[in-house]
């Protein structure tokens, strides 16, 4: 398939992000350089400096809100992309309504139990949509630890065991492998459908 036909065929297709640090803004930004058509970003919080470590944002971007910087970030690298972003904390509720028309859905939080309140309305009520996750991308180096396993249409990339902690903070370039890795899932799912 050649660079056209690619765009071509994802010019149409709407990929939902919820969630825009480190695995979302990544994630989002690689989906827009592909072409993916319509992107619709959630998240509830503002740029830290700490932050910056890993997400795709910039100092000049400190204290805005992750969805709508980000929006700007993916206008700036791909204006034909369709940017639709709510400044929001998803509940099963706004996952209904936001997410009920994406061909495929990232999942992209820090916390276990958004984690799974995302895993289990998306199974839910849209059992035949294909959701992506990321578990365990933590620290750094164990590059053969990272892997990509399917069950049914959950799709999971990362170590699936590296938990977050003082001692073992995410880091730009595990958190981008696994971005990165959820991005090409996306692709592989739009360009088969």
């Amino acid at each position: 398939m050649t660079s056209a036909e690619i765009r071509e065929k994802l010019k149409n297709k709407t990929v939902g992000v919820a969630g825009c640090g480190g695995l979302g803004s990544n994630c989002a930004v690689a989906l827009a350089r592909v072409g993916v058509g319509t992107l619709i970003l959630t998240d509830f919080d503002v740029i830290a400096g700490s932050n910056l470590n890993r997400q795709y944002y910039f100092l000049s971007q400190l204290g805005e809100p992750k969805a709508a910087a980000l929006k700007r970030v993916i206008h700036q690298i791909n204006p034909s992309v369709s940017v639709i972003a709510y400044e929001i904390k998803l509940d099963p509720e706004h996952i209904l309504r936001y997410f009920k028309d994406c061909d495929v859905i990232v999942e992209a939080f820090d916390q276990a139990e958004e984690k799974e309140m995302l895993i289990e309305t998306v199974l839910s009520a849209f059992p035949e949509k294909p959701l992506v996750v990321g578990v365990g991308m933590a620290g750094w180096g164990m590059n053969e630890s990272i892997h990509y396993r399917r069950s049914g249409n959950l799709h999971i990339c990362g170590d699936e065991t590296t938990e977050i902690s003082s001692e073992i903070p995410p880091l730009a370039p595990r958190v981008g492998i696994v971005a990165n890795m959820q991005a090409n899932v996306v692709l592989e799912i739009l360009l088969q459908s």
